[in-house]
This record gives structure tokens, sequence and C-alpha cells, in this order.
């Protein structure tokens, strides 16, 4: 049933893109379209990016994000294309549609579930730990399978039926967990980014990953125009192009967003900043274990990133790239920008798009395609002084807004209630007396995983394996692993606000009746 299923999906897909070029001269547009219109899409509109609205008055959401990233994506294909030089190369290396590029940039965060990468981790681990499922979760993957199993707006109700080339797109990990490609991208000298980062234990897999088990015969299929072409650890041209757009997105627009709203504040990242450039020699001679330990002082957290950076990516990393980033970074963003502050007057509106404008053309002029790139790199990335500017922004995002210790407390609480939420749903279809009132959604994603698990269990029994890491043949195994499956789903899809007051519903706090169809 399970290879039934995708080889009726595969037919869809292709009648579906037939017809669609029919009635326009690009069939991708069909496949961004759908990812648009889909309920999983608007849904990003109430997924927290760092941490939840609700909980802290943080406005910005994975939708603002996406539409960000797919504003850059798009502004990348064009320009390559229109350098003869650039559009050349990328043809040999498998095409670039701008289209393609802008659907897996809207799509790349589908999977992502409730209260960012918090939720995230901790439904990594209960997937694995509670419920033997050796994939867990990952939001890449999630969104993969969001793609071609859980969304059901495509012509034959089983996913998106999207193109290869827009499946193929989304992969900015083309990688499983454990099993695919072999030899495994972690097993390389070098590997790819992403691939070396371990799950929580040895023997865990890769943290980073693009698809599960189940879904691997769509991720074949979807990079099967490409072997011949790529590496099977690299990314598509137009996975390249998206990735490259989350990165600028990320580095610049979050910035500017929460600069908006008064969470980056001018002291604390003026004082690191200039720390480092006043003291970067001394810094230099310290030894890791002090800068550790002083972290909390000025200019060590950067001088430890230098560090990390040299570790991790000696193929691009110069220290006199790195000084004029720190120091235009100082310059254009803790001088022109923060120290101005932001109080919602025409005037502050306008640095700040200024900001924006200005970055993000000064990023996007330093893309560049790189026929043979390194393995921490696709072969669509940036000039070694842009590169070096990212790394600083993101730097600044992650220490002064990410790691900000009153986000702890929201965090904690969050952990806590997604913990519970999986809890409840396990133990509500645990009673059998209960069975006929389950969510209609929760009882289709219980048997779409057993169809799927029981298919993986008759056909391919060692990429279906429990927490032992042995394969799960078993009927109540089978179905064990189905049901946590299908809980990991349903809390995934869900927004950071369906999340808290579905809680309140099964706890009995709350005294209105539960009325959300998306989630019924």
């Amino acid at each position: 049933m399970h290879n039934d299923l995708r080889a009726h999906r595969r037919d869809a897909a292709a009648e579906a893109a037939t017809t669609w070029t029919d009635l326009a001269d690009n069939p991708y547009r069909a496949d961004r379209d759908r990812i648009v219109v889909s309920p999983f899409f608007a849904r990003l509109g109430g997924v927290t990016q760092v941490v939840s609205a609700a909980g802290s008055g943080l406005l910005h959401n994975r939708l603002t994000h996406s539409l960000k990233v797919a504003q850059v994506a798009r502004a990348i294909a064009d320009r390559l294309l229109a350098s003869p030089d650039s559009a050349e190369l990328v043809g040999k290396l498998g095409g670039l549609d701008p289209v393609v590029a802008q659907a897996a940039a809207y799509a790349h965060d589908l999977g992502h579930p409730p209260f960012g990468h918090l939720g995230e981790q901790v439904l990594d681990r209960i997937a694995r730990h509670r419920f033997g499922l050796a994939d867990g979760f990952e939001g890449n993957a999630q969104t993969f399978r969001i793609l071609t199993t859980t969304d059901v707006r495509g012509p034959s109700g089983v996913g998106l039926d999207l193109t290869a080339a827009v499946r193929a797109a989304v992969l900015k990990y083309p990688w499983a967990r454990l099993h695919r490609p072999d030899p495994h991208p972690s097993k390389m000298p070098n590997p790819p980014r992403g691939a070396a980062e371990p799950g929580d234990a040895p023997g865990t897999g890769s943290a980073k990953f693009c698809v599960y088990s189940s879904e691997l015969d769509d991720f074949e299929q979807a990079r099967a125009p490409f072997v011949s072409i790529i590496e099977p650890w690299q990314q598509t041209i137009e996975a390249s192009v998206m990735d490259t757009g989350d990165d600028i997105a990320y580095a610049i627009h979050d910035l500017q967003d929460f600069h908006r709203i008064g969470v980056l504040q001018h002291a604390p990242v003026a004082a690191e900043l200039t720390e480092w450039l006043a003291t970067g020699l001394e810094l230099a001679e310290m030894d890791s274990a002090t800068l550790a330990a002083q972290a909390r002082r000025p200019g060590r957290s950067l001088e430890l990133l230098r560090r990390r950076m040299h570790a991790r990516d000696g193929w691009i990393v110069d220290d006199d790239a790195f000084t004029a980033a720190v120091a235009r970074v100082r310059r254009e963003l803790v001088d022109g920008l923060l120290v101005r502050g932001f109080d919602g007057s025409t005037e502050a509106e306008q640095a700040t798009a200024a900001f924006s404008a200005a970055w993000t053309k000064r990023l996007v002029d330093g893309v560049i395609v790189v026929e043979s790139p390194t393995t921490r790199s696709g072969h669509v990335s940036l000039r070694q002084a842009q590169w070096h500017e990212v790394q600083v922004l993101k730097f600044v995002h992650r220490t002064f807004v990410l790691l900000r210790p009153e986000l702890a407390l929201h965090q904690r609480g969050q952990a806590s209630l997604v913990t519970s939420l999986v809890d409840a749903l396990d133990a509500w279809l645990g009673d059998r007396d209960e069975e006929s009132r389950l969510p209609r959604r929760l009882h289709d994603l219980v048997e779409l995983a057993h169809s799927e698990f029981t298919g993986l269990a008759a056909t391919a029994p060692e990429l279906l394996v429990g927490a032992t890491g042995e394969p799960v043949t078993g009927a109540d195994e089978v179905a064990g692993l189905a049901r946590g499956r299908a809980v990991i789903d349903f809390v995934a899809s869900l927004t950071d606000k369906q999340a808290v007051t579905l809680l309140d519903a099964l706890s009995g706090r709350s005294s209105q009746p539960w009325s959300d169809s998306f989630v019924l």
C-alpha cells in the first residue's frame, strides 16, 4: 500500500504538471501557489521565530521570515541569471528557475513546530526517547513530509504533488538522519554543514537532515535528475539560493525587526564589538578556557566566535576580513542604527528601512557561483568579505536576542507545555473508551503513519528501526511507532496559541468548548 500510494502520487504530479503547462509558461508557478495557499503556510503567522509573541510581546514569526527569505532568494536568482558568466555555470550545475527558488523559500519553514527551535528540540527528544522513533523530529524533514505526505491539497490528495525541482530545492540538508546517502555525509573527513552536528547521544545520527525514512522514495525521486551533476550531499543550485537567502534574511531582516520592537539594545552590542576591536590582540593570546569563563565580559564572546570560525571554516576565514566585518557592523549597525533607538517616528522607520535595503543589496551583490565548492558550502555562496559580515551579524542576533536571559523563563515553560501536550494526546490515543471521539486529524494521521510503517516493515525493514537500532517488524511495535509519529505530526502542525489552548482544554482549565476545525 505504501509503494502504491507513492506511485499514485508521482503519476498525479506528472499529470498536474502537464495540465499546468497548458495554462502557463512556467509549471513551477502551480507549485508556488499550492504552497502559499496551504494552511500549513498560513499557520506560520502563529509560529514564533524566537519566543512566543503571546508570552513576551515579540512580534516576529515564521511567516514574516519566510516572506523575506522568498524576497531575497528571488533577488539572488535574478542577479545570477543576469550575469552571462554565472548563468552559464548555473546551467551546467542543473539550472536555476527564480520561481523554484521562491517556492522553496516560501516552503522552507513549514515543518517548524510551535515555539521555534525550542519546540523542535523538545519534540525530537520525545520522538526518540519516548516513542522509539530513530528519525526523531527535525523541522526540515517535517517540511518535506508536509509537502509530500501530510498536506492534502495536491491532485492526489496526499501531499502537494510538487515537481521534483521544487522538492529538491527545499532540501537544505540532502540526507537522512542515519541511512541515506551511503556513505553518510557525517562520515566524510570534512562533513557538510549540518551533517556533523550530532544528536544528543552517540549513534543518534545527524541533528540536521531533510528526510525521514518514510519519505525516502520521494526524496530519491526528487534528487534523481541531479545525480550525474552534483554530489549526493550537495544542495541543488535552487536549494543553495534558498539557503543563502535564509542566511541573509536571518542576518539582516530579523535584526531589523528586533530593533523595531526594542529587543536589540545599543549598549551591550556596542560594548562587545568595541572591546574586541580595541583589545583583539590581547584577547587572541588568552586560552579558550579563560575566555569561556569570562564570556559575559565584552569582547570575549566575539573572540570565541573567531576561533570557532577558524576551526570549522578554514577554507574561507581570514582575520583581516573578520576585523573589517566587525568594524563595518560596528559602524553601520551600532553607530548608524541602534544608537538612534526606535520611537516609531517617520525618521526612525526611514533609518531602519535604509539600513535593511543597503545591507540586503550589499550581501546579494556579494553572491557568487562556485563550480567546485568546499564541502562546507553550497555552489551558491558569498564572497569572503560578505561571508564574514553575515557571521558577525548572526553573532549579534544570537548573542543579544536568542541568548537573552529573560527568554529562558518563557522557554522553560514552553518546553513543559509541549511535553504535557504530547502526554495528554498519547493518553487519549490509549483510551479505548474514547477512541471514537479522537480529533479527526489525529485519527487520520495515525492511519497514515500505520500504513507507511507497515509498508516499510514489509519492504525495507532496515529503515524502520526502533530506539535500539534494531529493525522493527512486529505488528504491535509498528503500531506503537505509528502512534508516536502521528502524535508528533499533530503537535508539530499547531500554532503557538493552538498548543496553549488545546492543552488548557485537555487539562480542564478551559470552560469553553474546543472549536478549532483545523485541529479537530
